[in-house]
């Protein structure tokens, strides 16, 4: 039975009355919870080195039954979406009984919008077209310059449906597709050997990314990056002025602030936001949101994973902390408003404050104005992998394509270069915010207590003075 069409319930084979039975059980003495159930079909093909190298397809279903009383939660999941499984689950959960207020939250409101559609990504094109796809990116990568040396290629599919019960006999219901293309490439000259990467996506049907043009882009520029990254000399080292670029570069606000406002860091006053609201906390100009609600996006969704519709909700406004992302649990605690930001990544974990799609607003500099500002220092351009400490909003993140500017202008590229620095101290040291706003290709995959889900990140061009670089040049 295809559940595009039928209730997860009736799939599998439940007793409907049953089923509110067990979760009233389950939510008898709570303050708050749901049943959330799952079914999820998923693929992914990697082609590396002239060959295909995995092909996988997994079907996965399951359920997760929540009870929420004041701080405390009670969690039983299982992939047998049966009644003997719902009702253990159900004993397990009236175990936390504590801070029980004696009324059951209200259920979150409706909404008719829907940001994707209900489409089935693996199911078109077949499995022959996406593999002789990524045998044309490879060949049409090594054709593209005698130095590429190594070619990955890799497309995925997700098509998640998911429906939450709740013990007031409300129903919500969401089907989400997601889908991944993603070209990497080695390049060599002698013995030096350096990588590119490009890669974009979004909730939808793979039709718009393995069109012609659009693959080819992304190999195009994945070559780009590994041939500037040949050039690149030692980065410098030192306190210095660094212009960001757009779009991408984001991830550095996503890990470096965004953490730090979500709800559940705030309540227990370990971020280091805790306690500023209404407070200036950026530059003036500093306006940060987090929107769960544009269409197609990677990180969009029309409803959170507990029911409650998604918002853009503003966090910064021009350098003030004015919100929050926040679950039911959270807000409910705070004193505040679900913000439609409780996430999970299945029905084996619980959901949490997450962020959706993140980014900061753009202003008035034109980019160029920007980087000619800047007498000596780095022009962050592409960022890997970073690390962020969410107590003391400490962070390093490394550059994969930088360049100095020298006297104005973006002169050579630079290798090794890593920013040090302080989330909440560094949205003080923005002193120019350019119009040329951009969101990332759509690539984002945000982990927190051991969770990952899909992100969009986003961000004008802007300079940050005196920012600490680690560099490797002598």
């Amino acid at each position: 039975m295809d559940p595009a069409i039928s209730s997860l319930i009736d799939r599998a084979g439940l007793d409907r009355t049953k089923v509110r039975q067990l979760i009233g059980r389950g939510l008898e003495r709570a303050d708050d919870g749901e049943l959330f159930l799952e079914y999820k079909q998923s693929e992914g093909l990697v082609f590396d080195n002239g060959r295909l190298k995995q092909a996988t397809y997994d079907t996965s279903q399951g359920f997760g039954l929540r009870a929420v009383k004041g701080e405390a939660v009670g969690y039983a999941h299982a992939s047998d979406v049966s009644e003997a499984a719902l009702a253990r689950a159900a004993e397990a959960v009236r175990a936390v009984n504590s801070g029980h207020t004696g009324t059951y939250a209200d259920a979150p409101g409706r909404t008719n919008r829907k940001l994707y559609g209900d489409e089935n990504p693996l199911g078109e094109p077949s499995f022959e077209t996406k593999v002789k796809l990524l045998e044309q990116i490879d060949a049409y990568a090594r054709a593209k310059d005698p130095r590429v040396r190594q070619v990955s290629a890799s497309i995925a599919a997700t098509w998640q449906v998911v429906e939450i019960l709740r013990a007031d006999g409300e129903i919500y219901r969401d089907i989400r597709p997601l889908v991944r293309l993603n070209v990497s490439v080695v390049t060599g000259d002698g013995d030096r050997q350096e990588t590119g990467s490009f890669g974009f996506g979004g909730r939808e049907g793979y039709g718009q990314f393995i069109a012609t043009h659009a693959w080819q882009t992304a190999v195009d520029e994945a070559v780009r990056q590994a041939l500037v990254n040949l050039d690149a000399v030692p980065a410098p080292a030192g306190e210095m002025d660094v212009v960001l670029g757009a779009g991408w570069p984001g991830v550095m606000l996503h890990e470096a602030v965004g953490h730090g406002l979500e709800g559940d860091f705030n309540r227990k006053k370990t971020s280091a936001f805790a306690g500023l609201m209404g407070k200036q906390v950026a530059a003036k100009g500093v306006t940060v949101v987090d929107d769960g609600t544009m269409q197609s996006r990677r990180g969009s969704l029309s409803i959170d994973d507990e029911g409650t519709p998604t918002n853009r909700t503003v966090l910064i406004e021009d350098g003030i902390l004015v919100g929050y992302m926040q679950d039911r649990q959270n807000a409910r605690l705070m004193g505040m408003k679900p913000t439609g930001n409780g996430r999970r990544e299945s029905h084996a974990h619980v959901p949490m404050p997450r962020m959706t799609n993140t980014y900061m607003l753009g202003g008035d500099k034109p980019r160029e104005e920007i980087i000619a500002s800047v007498k000596n220092g780095l022009y962050a351009v592409n960022f890997g992998g970073g690390q962020v400490d969410i107590t003391s909003g400490k962070y390093v993140f490394q550059c994969t394509e930088a360049y100095k500017i020298e006297n104005g202008k973006v002169t050579v590229p630079v290798k090794g270069a890593m920013l040090i620095g302080n989330g909440p101290t560094d949205l003080h040291r923005i002193s120019m915010i350019g119009n040329d706003f951009a969101l990332d290709p759509g690539i984002g995959t945000c982990g927190k207590n051991g969770q990952g889900v899909p992100v969009g990140v986003g961000q004008p061009s802007l300079r940050m003075d005196k920012i600490t670089v680690g560099g490797t040049a002598s």
